[in-house]
């Protein structure tokens, strides 16, 4: 195969059910120049069955399988330098692209302009029965990025596009962090250089309280504090964003029915206070 510009990049674990709606939507994409990483760990034996199916249907795929399951930092490092493309895309197994024109606007945007480090773009966030819950934009200008950036993740992992070069200068990301390596990987590329939000909805973004992010709270929230008082000094709002942090940390030692029956509706208020007022216009620095 030619060198691909674009490295598509999926961990999975243990959801064979999920992974084929995250595949299906790469391979929709218009921009065709790109190579899927399928980086599975553990040894669910129907991972690698479905896997066998999509490389027989699509000679771009390549699937890589760890029988020993690390971290999420340590397997995303792993696929970086497995990867061969100029820019690598994450997409979480049981997310999904919601535009086929996304890539092609990504590298577009990344080509013309050699001081930007990354782009990414909006979330519509879903249940487990795919329905939609609510849609969110983040801060679309470097500046307005960056100024929220301790106060949460200022971009979706799901719709990043981002140089490789650069994330292999930055050592990629944190392998010591119990969670959010995406928002440690953030603010590191926000040091590298400039970040733009499209102001479009680029993912599907699952979100319930039995998924991921609520089983990981405790690991999280110690990720939060570390995270946050690592990255004090470069960016704004550090005394708030401890105070949030820590709130969060009490908040994840509730009992577990407490949890259960706030966790969705604290979910979509944190992304809704902290994403972007602004509509998914079109504007002349995201053409």
């Amino acid at each position: 195969m030619p060198e691909p510009i674009v490295s598509v990049l999926i961990l999975t674990y243990n959801r064979p059910h999920l992974i084929g709606r995250a595949i299906e939507s790469v391979i929709r994409q218009d921009y065709k120049e790109w190579e899927l990483v399928v980086v599975h760990d553990g040894p669910d034996e129907r991972t690698i069955d479905t896997m066998r199916e999509w490389q027989g249907r699509e000679t771009r795929i390549r699937y890589l399988h760890r029988k020993e399951p690390g971290n999420i930092a340590e397997a995303t490092n792993y696929g970086i330098s497995q990867a061969r493309g100029k820019y690598i895309a994450i997409l979480d197994d049981d997310d999904y692209w919601a535009t086929p024109e996304k890539l092609a606007r990504q590298v577009k945007f990344l080509d013309e302009r050699p001081e930007y480090v990354a782009c990414g773009g909006g979330a519509i966030v879903i249940d487990r029965n795919n329905v939609e819950t609510m849609r969110y934009l983040k801060p679309e200008n470097d500046q307005a990025i960056k100024s929220r950036a301790l106060l949460a993740n200022p971009m979706v992992h799901s719709t990043l596009l981002y140089r490789r070069a650069v994330a292999l200068d930055l050592e990629g990301y944190n392998e010591t962090l119990p969670g959010f390596q995406d928002w440690d990987f953030v603010l590191k590329l926000g040091k590298a250089g400039k970040l733009y939000n499209f102001p479009t909805f680029f993912s599907y973004y699952s979100l319930w309280h039995s998924g991921g992010s609520f089983q990981q709270q405790t690991k999280n929230t110690r990720s939060g504090i570390r995270i946050v008082w690592s990255h004090k000094r470069r960016y704004t709002h550090a005394p708030v964003a401890l105070g949030l942090v820590w709130l969060y940390h009490a908040y994840s030692h509730l009992p577990l029915f407490a949890r259960k029956h706030s966790y969705d509706f604290l979910a979509r208020l944190k992304k809704s206070r902290f994403s972007s007022k602004g509509s998914p216009a079109h504007t002349s620095e995201g053409s």
